[in-house]
């Protein structure tokens, strides 16, 4: 299994700046996961940046008061030079879409379209990929949607929910209240196949409870 961070996302963008056109005057993030990539260039570079809708609809993001200067704060109708970027690309079903978006649009720009992650060196459907990560690979940022989260072992404290206080942790009422109110942490949208917990047998009927009620699936 590949495995990548966003940390590890941030090092190979940064790795990789001198690749991407000198002169881009916004990032596009292709939602959802793109966004998160277009956010961590745009701050690592100082570029404006928007979301793909927001672009196609003629909005970009303003500048905090920290980062503000002249290229910062001009419309949507000023940028020239626009880097369209996604997380990764595999089918390139999605890079596909958003070529079709842009092309339908009519805007008048020069486009380039990258991934941060591809399976290859070149796609067809990129002008640019910064690293090559091949399958079988999971992502910190989408790692809870993923189908091989149907092979997984996952933890339910600390994971699904907020690990107990001590003072929740009472072995008694306290712990009982607590794990019927946990706070959901990461919410997977598949079915997980197995979970993984110290909690004691007695506390099966109001875990079950409780992963029944935040509609989590589990073999």
């Amino acid at each position: 299994m590949h495995y990548r961070s966003i940390s590890d996302m941030n090092d190979a963008i940064v790795r990789n700046l001198h690749r991407l056109p000198r002169d881009i005057d916004l990032v596009v993030g292709v939602p959802r996961s793109g966004i998160l990539a277009a956010t961590l260039l745009s701050l690592t570079a100082n570029i404006p940046m928007t979301d793909l809708d927001s672009f196609l609809a003629g909005k970009i993001y303003t500048s905090g008061v920290t980062k503000r200067r002249a290229a910062l704060d001009r419309q949507a109708t000023d940028m020239r030079k626009v880097l369209v970027i996604d997380d990764s690309v595999s089918g390139g079903a999605a890079m596909r879409e958003a070529r079709s978006r842009v092309e339908a649009a009519g805007i008048k720009a020069d486009f380039t379209f990258a991934a941060v992650f591809g399976l290859l060196p070149q796609h067809e459907e990129t002008d640019i990929v910064l690293e090559v990560v091949p399958h079988p690979r999971m992502f910190q940022w989408n790692f809870m949607h993923h189908k091989f989260l149907a092979q997984c072992c996952v933890d339910i404290d600390g994971v699904l929910c907020l690990d107990p206080t001590e003072a929740e942790n009472d072995d008694g009422p306290a712990y009982e209240k607590f794990l019927g109110e946990a706070l959901p942490l990461f919410g997977p949208t598949r079915k997980i196949g197995w979970l993984v917990t110290s909690r004691l047998e007695k506390y099966r009927s109001l875990t079950e409870a409780w992963l029944a009620k935040h509609g989590i699936e589990y073999d």
